[in-house]
């Protein structure tokens, strides 16, 4: 398993990069030190001490995440937040500060932010926000980590959670995705509709088994689209997936 210098599994960008950090803090020692910490992930960051050299910033590393202080010489981490997602609209926000008012946190929230941590902090959980904010937004995947599925030439990679067949990306929906990873997790083995329901939606099987043979059809018309079957209804008992014979 690939590690950071941390000791902890290494995280990169969905293609091998190093992922970008921004850090937005007027305290230059404060930001050193977030810096440090996160360089130490393997991580690429710059830093910034105000709202304009941050945006100036942000335009120049395209980050995937922003480590962000509410209190900014210039202006408020608010307003730097709004034009970051102009720069780039999917970017992870943490915000940092020293307010706990949950007023604040709520306007940190609703302003577009992604979590909220309050100072003093350590930097051991800053560090764990950040990797959780970007494993949960599918901007950063953990190497060698995790069980990997494959049948044939399908491929899924749970952690990351990616879908390849014959190398090529297979885009699932997250039903889709709990669909086939349940299907690859029984290979061969005829799965009811009841069984299918309970795994995947939860559901009692009363009245909602077309549910499930819609979401069948949508996968085999991106797992199998021009390609020999791999999921197959056996009438009268489920569905089985199995590889393709040579």
């Amino acid at each position: 398993m690939n590690t950071a210098r941390s000791g902890r599994p290494a995280l990169t960008r969905p293609d091998g990069t190093p992922l970008r950090v921004l850090v937005v803090d007027d305290d230059p020692d404060l930001a050193e030190v977030l810096s440090g910490a996160l360089r130490y992930e393997g991580w690429q960051v710059r830093t910034a001490g105000d709202g304009a050299s941050a945006v100036t910033a942000a335009r120049e590393l395209l980050p995937d995440a922003v480590v962000l202080d509410v209190m900014l010489p210039d202006t408020d981490g608010f307003a730097v937040l709004r034009t970051l997602h102009t720069v780039k609209a999917d970017v992870c926000v943490l915000f940092l500060t020293a307010r706990d008012a949950v007023e604040d946190r709520i306007k940190g929230i609703t302003a577009g932010g992604d979590d909220y941590v309050t100072k003093p902090f350590s930097l051991e959980e800053v560090v764990a926000r950040l990797r959780g904010l970007l494993r949960r937004a599918g901007m950063a995947r953990q190497l060698d980590e995790g069980p990997r599925l494959a049948l044939g030439d399908l491929v899924m990679d749970e952690e990351a959670r990616e879908v390849t067949r014959a190398g090529e990306l297979v885009e699932l929906s997250p039903t889709e995705f709990e669909l086939l990873r349940f299907l690859m997790r029984n290979p061969r083995r005829v799965l009811s509709k009841a069984q299918i329901l309970d795994r995947v939606w939860s559901y009692d099987f009363g009245g909602r088994a077309h549910v499930v043979e819609l979401y069948i059809s949508y996968l085999r018309k991106k797992v199998d689209a021009g390609r020999e079957p791999m999921i197959h209804t056996v009438r009268g008992a489920g569905y089985v997936i199995k590889p393709v014979t040579p």
